[in-house]
């Protein structure tokens, strides 16, 4: 039987090196902000209780959370012991193990968290365990001083020694605790220092002092990545786009230029896909088996059925379902649009809130008209439908199967099946009028 599992997550911070109106762990790593991504992996252990330790721009974490875990307000912000102690009224009565993790730190795995929570459930029942890292520069990180998987001591760099500075092995701040541990040494940590802070490590010194020892799981530093600036959010998006486009082509998909395809946190590729260079895709897109994405082309929101060809310069936007085998060609706009199997739009189209049976061709510049300003209307279109080049289709607007609808038609009524609607003013013929307007013109012109 395991032990229930509560995660507190500490969301307090102001985030002023971001300099944003936007709550920093609410900016969006491939598409989704870094406080769901951990949320997300949080989950994964199907914990009892989640508490979100805000303070700065709360009500943008409690939009953002839409009820999906309990809040706890920190103020004033009086140091990383003194967050996580918010959580304690959230967790009256509550008796398993404690997760304490960083909203700014998005990408811990759920397996990672799980090997904390298994290592202070070992038989040595550590009081605390202490996520750790080996940076390749540890800069002014605390460090974690061990003796095998033991800590004997946590300090902070500026308090470090020379000897002590030089163990590479590093503080993530993350930890894990029983609950019934975690609050009673809480209560013991003091503002005794120069920041007049209550510091969460001081947990593992005031452990180690009641003679219980405390315990380290390592991880891999991307794992327990802070962001806390523009540039590390940047940094941090290209690493997370890398290490996305390596599973991609692992899991059989081609990516021509693979530094030029960027990827959304929930993007489904199916096998033998081949995506040409400078190809975005947003949240939302699954691409089935065989699709060919030619270069240039911004895809969100969109399914891709099997054998379908998109691009190159296509935009795919929310709502757009391809069948089998569709085509969507240079410079063409599909939204809220359905396409039946083989169905193509080849170029310069737009289609929107539209439905396309199979097989229908979509001639170059075709607009279907489905805002008047107030409201959208639905433009349906029949199986081996024609639209000719330049038409206009006024929705609301049925398109029979097997119809054609003539170049340059603007149609606002529905055409029946198999009918041919052609939709021009008259053509009016005036020889020689073109030859005796280049005379008069070029004579004006010259003064004469």
């Amino acid at each position: 039987m395991t032990n229930p599992i509560a995660a507190v997550i500490l969301a307090a911070g102001k985030g002023t090196r971001m300099k944003s109106d936007l709550h920093k762990v609410l900016h969006p790593i491939a598409g989704r902000p870094m406080l769901l991504h951990l949320m997300a992996s949080v989950d994964a252990l199907n914990p009892t209780k989640k508490v979100v330790i805000v303070g700065d721009k709360a009500d943008q974490l409690e939009a953002a959370l839409a009820g999906s875990a309990d809040l706890a307000v920190q103020d004033p912000q009086l140091g990383t012991g003194h967050a996580v102690q918010q959580a304690e009224q959230a967790l009256a009565g509550f008796d398993g193990d404690v997760l304490i993790l960083y909203g700014d730190v998005p990408f811990v795995p759920t397996a990672t968290m799980q090997a904390m929570i298994d290592r202070l459930n070992a038989p040595d029942a550590p009081a605390v365990v202490v996520l750790a890292f080996e940076p390749a520069d540890a800069q002014q990180y605390g460090r974690v001083i061990t003796e095998g998987d033991r800590v004997t001591k946590m300090v902070e760099h500026k308090d470090a020694t020379d000897a002590e500075r030089a163990v590479r092995l590093c503080n993530s701040g993350l930890m894990a605790a029983k609950a019934r541990d975690l609050f009673a040494l809480l209560s013991r940590v003091t503002d005794d220092n120069a920041a007049k802070e209550y510091y969460l490590v001081d947990i593992v010194n005031i452990a180690n002092a009641d003679r219980r020892h405390c315990a380290v799981v390592k991880t891999d530093p991307y794992d327990v990545a802070g962001i806390n600036s523009r540039g590390e959010l940047a940094a941090m998006e290209g690493e997370w786009q890398a290490r996305r486009r390596v599973s991609a082509m692992a899991e059989g998909a081609s990516l021509i230029a693979p530094d030029t395809v960027w990827f959304a946190w929930d993007t489904e590729l199916g096998r033998d896909v081949t995506v040409e260079p400078n190809v975005f895709f947003g949240p939302g897109v699954k691409v089935s088996d065989g699709v060919k994405i030619r270069a240039n082309s911004h895809i969100e929101g969109a399914i891709i059925g099997a054998g379908c060809e998109v691009g190159p310069f296509a935009r795919l936007r929310p709502g757009t379902i391809l069948g089998e085998k569709a085509k969507i060609g240079n410079f063409v706009e599909v939204k809220k649009a359905t396409l039946g199997k083989g169905a193509k739009a080849n170029h310069l189209t737009y289609l929107g809130d539209a439905t396309i049976g199979a097989g229908a061709n979509i001639g170059a510049g075709t607009i279907t008209c489905n805002y008047d300003g107030y409201f959208k209307y639905k433009t349906e279109i029949g199986e081996n439908a024609f639209i000719g080049s330049n038409s206009a289709l006024v929705a609301p607007v049925k398109i029979g199967r097997d119809a054609i609808v003539a170049a340059g038609s603007a149609v606002t009524r529905d055409v029946a099946d198999g009918e041919l609607r052609l939709v021009r003013g008259e053509q009016l013929v005036k020889p020689g009028w073109a030859d005796r307007f280049h005379d008069a013109m070029r004579k004006k012109k010259a003064g004469k």
